[in-house]
């Protein structure tokens, strides 16, 4: 996939993207069983949620509200 360096935000997406494969595949080779109290899991676990978050957040439309008489 050709990403636009011009782009900030596409950069950022395809960053996000790429560091979540990342912790899927690190989750995907994780050693069994998994306790409930094992922190690296764990953890693995949370980076996913906050990557996902992050892309959705980068996908999510922007209204900015603005006064209808300039001041």
């Amino acid at each position: 996939m050709q990403i636009d360096t011009n782009d900030p935000l596409a950069f950022a997406r395809n960053a996000l993207h790429m560091a979540r494969q990342t912790v899927v595949a690190d989750i995907t080779s994780y050693p069994g069983p998994v306790s409930g109290c094992d922190a690296q899991f764990n953890h693995l676990l949370s980076l996913r949620q906050k990557l996902g978050q992050a892309l959705a957040a980068l996908d999510k439309e922007v209204v900015i509200p603005t006064p209808r008489s300039p001041n």
